[in-house]
């Protein structure tokens, strides 16, 4: 199988992050408590720290764990001082971020979306007029996980502020291919996933917010810290309670160390090589429409359409015949397909990692030319 819908979920996975889940899992538990890493210090301290170092973050210690970006996301929307405000969105937002911001009604004022042009790429001019008005906050999604547009945050961050308004990033798709540097764009908040570019498991990731941003946690239990201690009065909260997925952790830890290794710009640059071949070869074959554009779409992502066959039929035959994985559909982000016009059906996503090769891109285009010569051929 060649694995090319990475921006779904990563595989396969670096031994090292195989390893250290396992030996979590194996360890018996260090002491008094639950966790069976304790024996070089905190797993969860060591894991912010990495990250920190790998999203730009000096303030590790506001690095908080959740299951993904769906959890961090309803973290933030019930925390941030939101409530009866005007809240702004990019159109490019992934589901994890709209539903939570559209139904989460008694903790949003209202929500009023940012456009995007056909790429997904957000004009900082039209958030600067948008932000004219009073907003709470504006959500930004770093890199389009359907077009691969990846925004300027530093102007949109500069525009947010300029008018009183917090930045909340999602890097679900950016953090561990792309750079990501929260303290100098004195991002807000960041949304993070662990199963992604972080090459970590299912089930991990967390939040980011700012020193002096307030929040308040939407869970509350135990914490095995002052077990006396009923009720926050000094608002001093806990925001990682119940048992943490600390085998997990272990693991997203060794995909963040595995990525520090290599380098961001390395894997970028790798990635980038596989997408100009990819948009390339794509590009020649008759009856494919591509969107999106390599020269300004800097992710590692793409989509595509073959005239005459729906997504999900190119995705079934790419799977059954080429054993190929891509994605077809809307991918959780039915907003942007409005500025695409492929809101009808939507597209066939193909995503990279790291550990694809350029042998794995030739094979989709050769397998993608089939397929399109066939359609020809029949009609």
């Amino acid at each position: 199988m060649i694995w090319l819908n990475q921006a779904a979920t990563t595989f396969p996975k670096p031994r090292c992050v195989l390893d250290a889940h396992a030996a979590a899992l194996s360890a018996p538990p260090e002491g008094q408590f639950r966790s069976a890493d304790t024996r070089n210090g905190n797993g969860l301290d060591r894991c912010r720290e990495n990250l920190g170092r790998l999203m730009g973050i000096s303030a590790v210690d506001r690095i908080f764990f959740a299951s993904g970006a769906t959890d961090a996301t309803n973290a933030l929307v019930n925390g941030l001082p939101l409530a009866e405000k005007r809240v702004l969105a990019t159109q490019t937002e992934h589901n994890s971020v709209l539903r939570p911001l559209m139904n989460l009604t008694d903790r949003v004022g209202s929500v009023e979306i940012v456009p995007c042009d056909p790429l997904g790429r957000v004009d900082p001019a039209d958030a600067a007029r948008m932000l004219s008005r009073p907003a709470a906050a504006l959500f930004v999604n770093h890199c389009s996980n359907v077009t691969g547009m990846v925004q300027d945050i530093p102007a949109l961050m500069e525009i947010a502020h300029r008018h009183g308004a917090l930045l909340v990033l999602d890097a679900s798709q950016s953090a561990g291919c792309l750079p990501v540097d929260a303290d100098v764009w004195s991002v807000d908040a960041l949304i993070f996933t662990g199963h992604k570019a972080l090459f970590g498991p299912q089930g991990t990731g967390g939040y980011y917010v700012r020193p002096g941003v307030p929040i308040r946690p939407f869970r509350f239990g135990g914490t095995g810290r002052n077990s006396r201690q009923l009720t926050y009065d000094n608002g001093d909260y806990e925001y990682e309670v119940g048992t943490q997925n600390a085998p997990g952790i272990a693991a997203l830890n060794a995909g963040v160390e595995y990525v520090l290794e290599r380098g961001v710009n390395a894997i970028h640059a790798k990635e980038r090589g596989l997408m100009k071949a990819l948009y390339e070869g794509l590009a020649s074959v008759p009856g494919v429409t591509l969107y999106g554009d390599h020269a300004r779409c800097h992710g590692p992502l793409l989509s595509f359409n073959i005239h005459g066959l729906t997504p999900s039929d190119v995705a079934y035959i790419l799977s059954g015949s080429c054993g190929i994985t891509v994605r077809a559909g809307h991918h959780c982000s039915p907003l942007v397909h409005a500025a695409m016009g492929t809101s009808e059906r939507g597209t066939v996503r193909v995503s990279v990692s790291d550990l694809n090769t350029q042998a794995d891109i030739a094979a989709l285009i050769a397998a993608v030319r089939e397929i399109s010569s066939s359609m020809e051929a029949a009609t």
